[in-house]
């Protein structure tokens, strides 16, 4: 509680209506990287509570769409459908190809994190596997010239991981955005231009 209380980035998000600090790697990353443009469609993994939705659907504008995917519940943002359930499962699968409506993504980001044991090799497995979950929809709905942004822990399976993107992605970038915490593991690694 204390951390959270003093972390500036909580301050910030809270001043700036943002519903977590989370946004802060994105806005990062985006500075960096020019991830989105507008009248973009986006598919936002992992997506609650919301804030990278919220910063996708503003960066994109009114001829953007965003299709945000959670497990947990999400109340509304205008310019984004949510669809709730595990996107591992076909019906939930299908209700994201759905709402892509035949089109194809430009961007797919994800910020999916197991729920964490403190196992650390447990831990480390199960968020290499969401980060390839990630990949395998970003091969299914991207379109040519599309990029990925996923979340990874530094840790056994990134190497591999990083290889198994290289194949369909020319250019990988390695972020580590000032807002994740000190003693985080977490980055990000950014695909870009996909080649099916």
């Amino acid at each position: 509680m204390q951390r959270q209380h003093r972390d500036p980035f909580v301050k910030q998000a809270q001043r700036s209506d943002y519903r977590s600090r989370a946004v802060f790697k994105l806005i990062e990353v985006d500075e960096k990287d020019n991830l989105f443009r507008p009248g973009q469609l986006v598919v936002d993994l992992g997506a609650a509570p919301g804030s990278w939705s919220q910063y996708a659907a503003k960066k994109t504008g009114k001829q953007g769409r965003v299709i945000a995917v959670d497990i947990l519940p999400m109340d509304n943002i205008k310019g984004v459908s949510f669809i709730q359930g595990d996107f591992r499962e076909q019906e939930v699968l299908d209700a994201c190809l759905s709402a892509l409506g035949g089109n194809r993504a430009d961007l797919v980001i994800s910020d999916m994190a197991p729920n964490i044991s403190g196992i650390k090799s447990s831990d480390q497995t199960r968020s290499v596997h969401l980060a390839e979950l990630a990949r395998d929809l970003a091969l299914e709905v991207l379109q040519p010239g599309g990029d990925i942004l996923v979340k990874l822990f530094q840790g056994e399976g990134v190497d591999e991981f990083r290889k198994s993107l290289q194949e369909h992605f020319p250019r990988i970038i390695s972020r580590n955005p000032q807002a994740s915490r000190e003693s985080s593991r977490e980055f990000y690694l950014l695909g870009r231009d996909y080649r099916p």
